[in-house]
């Protein structure tokens, strides 16, 4: 897929004023600091279309981008940003849930997963509970060329464990880094064999 146009919609936190068009969204998601917004711009080729942070916890709505004028990407807050106080976090899980569970051109939601750190209990429960839901969903790991490769897969396959001892099939997996653009055409290959089954 050529991504000819990119283009900032709209950004609110209640689902119900998201575009009405109907055409598919591919929203992205991960705990604070996961480098979301790095992904985005890499994916897009566009440098400043989300906004990257050094503060994690930027992303506090529901951001969409209009793609080729086919598709949405859509910029979901992320989770358990421990700053933000209880009250803060239950606000951020209510748009994320109220999204997620609410908005039927959703096609497919990325997880996002640190390749560098080991299996996390909130990305696994995370994951468990879009799986209790029937969203369908895969996993991308980011920041891959932080590390060589040998300990790279060690975490890979660390997480294919963790995931196995609750799911009986692993979800797509992509690994990916922002940087070095690795695992851009692979997320934009899967996204239009989507777009095209759907259509």
């Amino acid at each position: 897929m050529i991504i000819k146009s990119a283009e900032f919609i709209i950004s609110n936190t209640d689902y119900r004023k998201c575009p009405q068009d109907g055409k598919p969204e591919y929203a992205f998601i991960g705990r604070s600091n996961v480098g979301k917004s790095s992904l985005i711009n890499m994916l897009t080729s566009r440098k400043g279309l989300a906004l990257t942070s050094s503060t994690p916890g930027k992303t506090r709505l529901i951001n969409h981008f209009l793609i080729n004028d086919e598709w949405y990407l859509v910029d979901l807050p992320g989770y358990g940003y421990a700053r933000r106080g209880k009250e803060g976090r239950e606000k951020i899980r209510g748009i994320i849930e109220d999204y997620i569970l609410g908005r039927e051109t959703m096609t497919n939601l990325f997880v996002l997963i640190d390749a560098r750190h080991e299996p996390q209990q909130i990305d696994l429960e995370f994951m468990e509970w879009l799986g209790e839901n029937g969203v369908p969903f895969s996993v991308v790991f980011t920041k891959a060329d932080k590390m060589g490769t040998g300990r790279l897969q060690m975490n890979l396959n660390a997480y294919k464990e963790k995931l196995l001892e609750r799911w009986e099939e692993l979800p797509p997996l992509f690994v990916t880094s922002a940087e070095k653009g690795q695992g851009r055409e692979e997320l934009l290959q899967y996204i239009e064999k989507i777009n095209k089954n759907i259509g």
